[in-house]
């Protein structure tokens, strides 16, 4: 069920690539942040097995600078056998977003409630963790070595007052029962006087993509309970 409580965070870097996957060998980013890579954002800040993130809006704050720069990359994928990066290296031109700034709305999704897990708690939890400043990896604007900064929105943040169509966009991968992954794009898409606006029926979809936990012996499953609980006693100790 989906929790009608907005969260927001805002979010920034000097630099962002959120590539079109239709240009497979040199990078050209979208103009604007995905919604993978927003959930990605929110999953990096908290994460739990029990819920998803379901982004609603994602609001662009700065005009839209594209910068040509050329990186190293390698020419093969990670497989079994260990790379030589020496022998694989390759340089490559991307096209990439200069000074970005985005604020990400979303709400919790759950698939079963529980009275001892309510949305409420993780939107708490979710807040407080963006004040602090606080994530479980560093979140990054698309790859990894364009880190991104995040905290809260003051409220007199405003998008751009700009209109820009984009066409077909990725919206996530969606993974079956069988763990299969499924690219799924949204269509006609446009950024509308600033806004992004994900609430389409692809977001629906994946809030049935698996959502896949470790076995309850695993030591994964072990350290996630105890972290559980320390952020449980956390928010006990601000409500006092």
């Amino acid at each position: 069920m989906l929790d009608k409580e907005i969260v927001r965070v805002k979010v920034s870097g000097d630099f962002a690539c959120f590539t079109r996957p239709d240009l497979k060998v040199e990078r050209m980013s979208y103009p604007c942040m995905t919604p993978s890579a927003a959930r990605g954002i929110l999953d990096s800040i908290l994460w739990k097995p029990e819920f998803q993130w379901y982004v609603r809006q994602i609001r662009i704050l700065k005009p839209v600078h594209f910068f040509s720069i050329k990186r190293n990359e390698i020419s093969t994928k990670q497989g079994k056998t260990p790379i030589n990066i020496e022998d694989k290296r390759v340089q490559r031109n991307s096209i990439v977003l200069k000074d970005v700034s985005y604020i990400i709305e979303a709400s919790v999704f759950q698939k079963e409630l529980s009275n001892n897990n309510p949305p409420k708690k993780y939107i708490e939890i979710f807040r407080r963790r963006v004040r602090k400043g606080q994530c479980y990896r560093r979140p990054f604007l698309g790859t990894r070595e364009f880190a991104a900064e995040f905290l809260e929105p003051t409220g007199l943040e405003k998008p751009i007052d700009d209109t820009i169509p984009i066409g077909a966009m990725l919206f996530d991968i969606f993974f079956d029962d069988k763990g299969k992954p499924e690219p799924v794009f949204f269509h006609d898409v446009a950024i509308i006087l600033g806004t992004l606006n994900c609430e389409v029926p692809e977001n629906i979809r994946m809030m049935e993509s698996s959502h896949f936990r470790p076995t309850a012996d695993s030591e994964i499953s072990s350290i996630l309970y105890d972290f559980k609980k320390s952020e449980e006693s956390d928010i006990e100790g601000e409500a006092v």
